[in-house]
């Protein structure tokens, strides 16, 4: 079991955790552990539209361990009309005993301003000042009292980006992890897939899933 279970938080535990990204809630079986479920053979569904977002998700992950495996492989445009049922099937002919799914819950725009700046001239006092202009030509008047500028605020749109992240065993048939993390400033996919993992593994370990 030890096997299996440091095999786990090493695979889900994928470097580039960004700190634009952190868990809005969570929720575990209180009977099961992730721990305990020893998984051997993992499938991962990234359930988006875009086919290439959904191949570079389930590839990030997938490529980082051979417990991992793509979904594309196994359900794809050949299996799109088969049932619920057939689709299991499929999965327990294949000997999984684990899913992992990520979805796209939602999208948020929020608008922020940021304040200007203000570079202030010298301040020396009084009699520093003046004593040290008398003599001095323009230039050295000038760069007394420069930069003294100022840099006008602005308003900054973000997005943030809402994933829910759902782990299930196939052998109790049931799901017995959820958890929903919130992306900012996201500029590079396969980036952002690592640093949900490292949320969502940072926040079993908290649950009691896994083992801190």
């Amino acid at each position: 079991m030890k096997k299996y279970l440091v095999l786990l938080i090493a695979v889900l535990a994928l470097s580039g955790c960004g700190s634009n990204t952190s868990i809005v809630n969570s929720w575990r079986d209180p009977d099961v552990t992730v721990a305990q479920e020893q998984f051997k053979k993992v499938l991962v569904v990234a359930l988006v539209k875009d086919e290439a977002s959904r191949r570079i998700t389930e590839n990030r992950i997938a490529a980082s361990n051979q417990i991992f495996k793509t979904s594309y492989q196994f359900l794809n445009e050949t299996t799109k009309q088969f049932t619920q049922e057939q689709k299991l099937k499929i999965l327990q002919d294949e000997n999984f005993d684990g899913v992992v799914t990520m979805r796209l819950v939602s999208t948020e725009k929020e608008t922020n301003y940021v304040p200007g700046t203000y570079t202030g001239m010298y301040y020396g006092g009084f009699d520093g000042m003046y004593t040290g202009m008398y003599g001095y030509g323009f230039g050295n008047w000038y760069g007394m009292y420069s930069p003294n500028f100022y840099d006008p605020g602005y308003y900054q749109e973000t997005t943030s980006y809402m994933v829910e992240t759902n782990i299930f065993s196939l052998k109790q048939n049931k799901l017995i992890w959820t958890g929903t993390t919130k992306s900012e400033y996201v500029t590079d996919l396969g980036q952002t897939v690592d640093a949900i993992m490292q949320a969502v593994v940072g926040e079993m370990k908290k649950d009691g899933s896994l083992p801190k």
